[in-house]
């Protein structure tokens, strides 16, 4: 399917053949959800007039989208994406318009309005973890996969920074209703694009019995056993990196730096995500992914809890930027695990998991400092935060490979070492 390639690099990964076209398909599709969330809100405040109505069915977009995710890759695990994703898009990009133009009519209910919003959030494509499992059948390398994962990873971090400057370059001309239905004609194009290019054959129809039985480690059991150690460290890492958007306003408004610093901060975060992510691509790791993801995890809780420490902005912006500098490599480690862990036909599903979860730990993570901040000293805080993502350190993986492998008799001394340079199962 591809050719073996001499170095294992970022270019390397953008010669594959068709993997620049598809690549890029897959991004403008994903731009959409980086332009939809403050598009959306923005024009719910500007129908209703309402933060709190505006609040409520936002939750309601968000809640069905991470709800159902997993439902949705399994679509695409058991019809291929050409024949799953396509009307996904369409419905999505279809049911945004009509939301679009409910919120342009004056006097739509609100109960109209939470349930359009409800059914798209129900809809929209499993684009990343799609992409990401084309990754994996087109690089059977695990170095050249590692460095895809990476640089899909930091592609992601900067839709999700340039979507709401976009929205906002919109919104200066034209009314917020504008930016959703960009949304709509970005998501309806670029998966067209994605499931017309001769890659995305590469992910062939897994079918049901497949899909959910073929399944390494005796089963729906074995696999959900494998894919909890990524999902809870994705989780962790949501509830954590979400938690500092408002720490850090809170922290501002405490030293009276005001909004411009709060930008910055946060910049930092992403700015390192972003070269840690490039980093970890370009290292050739030799511990395993298993062995890795836990450091990852325990150095942003580390580096979360320094930051609470900050006695100001020239301490802070460091010590969120390390921080920042674990959050990408935890979560392409996190994917590359649940790839290794994924039994033919369940790709899709297994990243959508460790999507879901930094998605359902966002929320939460959001959700809990609001709750926190105003009752706990603001150092408390930020430990806290990053005590969730060094407590997701602590899960371990799958043990019935080494309980039984510890079962075994052992080989005479001198088969031991030809065993051991075998390499793992």
């Amino acid at each position: 399917m591809s050719t073996p390639l001499p170095r294992p690099s970022y270019a390397a990964v953008l010669r594959v053949p068709h993997a620049r076209r598809t690549f890029a398909a897959a991004l403008v599709g994903r731009l959409s959800y980086g332009t939809v969330s403050l598009a959306l809100m923005l024009s719910l405040t500007r129908s209703t007039g309402s933060y709190a109505v505006a609040g409520l069915v936002m939750a309601l977009f968000g809640a069905m989208g991470v709800l159902l995710s997993p439902y949705r890759a399994a679509l695409v695990d058991r019809h291929g994406p050409r024949r799953a994703l396509l009307p996904m898009a369409l419905l999505y990009a279809a049911l945004l318009c009509v939301l679009a133009a409910a919120c342009r009519r004056p006097g739509t209910p609100e109960a109209v309005l939470a349930v359009l919003a409800a059914l798209a959030g129900a809809c929209p494509p499993p684009l990343g973890p799609t992409m990401r499992a084309v990754w994996a059948e087109l690089l059977p390398d695990r170095a050249l996969l590692q460095r895809a994962y990476s640089l899909d990873g930091v592609a992601e971090e900067l839709l999700f920074v340039s979507g709401p400057l976009l929205v906002g370059a919109v919104v200066a001309v034209a009314p917020p209703t504008a930016g959703v239905v960009l949304s709509a004609v970005l998501v309806a194009v670029g998966t067209l694009a994605f499931v017309t290019s001769a890659t995305t054959a590469a992910l062939r129809p897994a079918g049901r019995e497949k899909g959910e039985d073929a399944v390494p480690g005796g089963g729906a059991t074995g696999q959900a056993r494998a894919l909890l150690q990524p999902v809870v460290v994705a989780a962790g890492v949501g509830v954590s990196v979400s938690a500092v958007d408002l720490l850090v306003v809170a922290y501002a408004g405490e030293r009276g730096l005001g909004d411009g610093a709060v930008a910055w901060v946060l910049a930092a975060l992403s700015v390192g995500s972003a070269v840690g992510g490039l980093a970890n691509g370009a290292v050739a790791w030799t511990s395993p992914t298993r062995a890795r993801l836990p450091f990852f995890a325990a150095g942003l809780g580390l580096c979360l809890a320094a930051a609470g420490l900050a006695p100001g902005l020239g301490t802070l912006l460091p010590a969120v930027m390390c921080a920042g500098l674990c959050v990408a490599p935890a979560l392409t480690t996190a994917y590359l695990i649940a790839d290794e862990s994924a039994a033919p036909g369940f790709r899709v599903r297994a990243g959508t998991w460790c999507n879901t979860a930094v998605n359902a730990g966002s929320s939460a993570g959001a959700a809990a400092v609001g709750l926190l901040v105003e009752r706990l000293p603001l150092p408390v805080c930020f430990a806290l935060s990053g005590a969730v993502a060094a407590a997701a350190a602590l899960v371990p993986g799958p043990v019935s490979r080494r309980r039984s492998r510890a079962r075994r008799p052992r080989p005479p001394r001198h088969e031991s070492r030809a065993g051991r340079a075998s390499g793992r199962p």
